[in-house]
């Protein structure tokens, strides 16, 4: 090796040494003031420190609620879900008599960027029509809010309206049947008679969009809406991986062998209560596609066409009639992930690229 490069090598790997440390500081710089991470790192705060959260109520924002229905605004064509401040729950507090202490009913559901609180509080308790006249809007039923308000919207409400719900039904300890305490969050509840600590939790469910390659299988059961079709779906049994809750609902609702499955992505989905709704596609054997349905899970299960798929894409709900009282094929609405299932297995029938989540 020449002399020079053997004088100049130490010095490389000094300046890369350098240059390295360098850009692990500037990532942690980049990773401490992110928007994201603060706003995170904020709200973990708020569920840890009750004084702090507390605090956070006087300043933040509230989603409200009656017997678990969200209160929406209609303005123009759209629905809106107003945020009430702290000093617009007070005012409605005390209209109807009640104490500021009500607000601590209230769970933390997230925060804006510029850290602003938000809560969401239930005034089942209080006269329904009075507080609707009041504001201006209406209670409404969740899943008709869910479909009506923007999918960021509906994401928020499916959360507020989840943990409304754990915390009515998980006021008692299971095993000393003693009154359990939320903390001021809502992040857990505390039974102090035997230390046991509740946190809330979801139910896992795979949803599945079945293919043979050409088609895929769209089923219904006898309670969804006149004409709807949508993917299989079912609960994951305990000690069940995903993979296998996959091919064992695809055999126990339509009788076929998932031969290859692949993830596409997840979803809260708050019907009937809190779940996680697991979305994959799944390939069955071309051999077996003979559907053997099981007539107590759905009342109709077949295959479906591409050009069948893209009209039923286009088709609402309430063009689904036809003049003889029969229903053409409608699927779940975009909010739905159903809807994202039928979409990327059309791109992929007709050679567009995914959309990459």
């Amino acid at each position: 090796m020449p002399a020079f490069y053997r004088n100049s090598f130490p010095l490389v790997l000094i300046m890369a040494a350098i240059y390295r440390a360098a850009y692990r500081r500037a990532a942690l710089f980049y990773r401490s003031h992110s928007t994201y991470v603060r706003k995170m790192r904020y709200l973990n705060k708020l569920k840890e420190d009750d004084s702090l959260c507390r605090q956070a109520q006087t300043s933040g924002t509230f989603y409200i609620f009656h017997n678990l229905s969200p209160f929406l605004q209609k303005v123009g064509k759209k629905y809106l879900i107003p945020q009430l401040s702290a000093a617009e729950m007070k005012r409605i507090l005390e209209k109807f008599k009640e104490t500021e202490q009500w607000i601590e009913k209230s769970v933390l559901i997230g925060c804006s960027d510029e850290h602003v609180p938000h809560f969401a509080l239930d005034l089942g308790a209080l006269e329904r029509s009075v507080i609707e006249v009041e504001l201006e809007g209406s209670f409404t039923d969740l899943r008709k809010a869910f479909f009506v308000v923007d999918e960021k919207d509906s994401s928020l409400l499916a959360s507020a309206q989840g943990l409304l719900r754990w915390h009515d039904s998980h006021q008692y300890c299971s095993k000393t049947g003693q009154p359990t305490q939320k903390n001021v969050a809502g992040s857990k509840r505390v039974c102090h008679a035997s230390g046991i600590t509740y946190y809330p939790q979801m139910s896992p469910v795979v949803i599945i969009l079945v293919s043979d390659g050409s088609r895929c299988l769209l089923a219904r059961q006898a309670s969804f809406p006149q004409g709807m079709y949508t993917a299989l779906s079912g609960f994951c049994d305990v000690g069940e991986a995903v993979e296998e809750a996959v091919r064992r609902e695809v055999a126990e609702e339509v009788g076929l062998e998932a031969e290859s499955l692949w993830y596409s992505a997840s979803q809260h989905w708050p019907f009937p209560s809190s779940c996680l709704m697991i979305a994959c596609h799944a390939l069955v054997r071309r051999q077996q596609l003979e559907i053997s349905m099981n007539s107590l899970e759905l009342e109709e299960a077949r295959w479906f066409g591409l050009e069948e798929i893209m009209e039923g894409l286009k088709r609402e709900p309430k063009s689904a009639k036809q003049d003889n009282g029969s229903y053409l094929p409608w699927f779940p609405p975009k909010q739905a992930i159903a809807h994202k299932l039928i979409d990327e297995w059309v791109k992929q029938q007709t050679s567009q690229p995914t959309q990459v989540l």
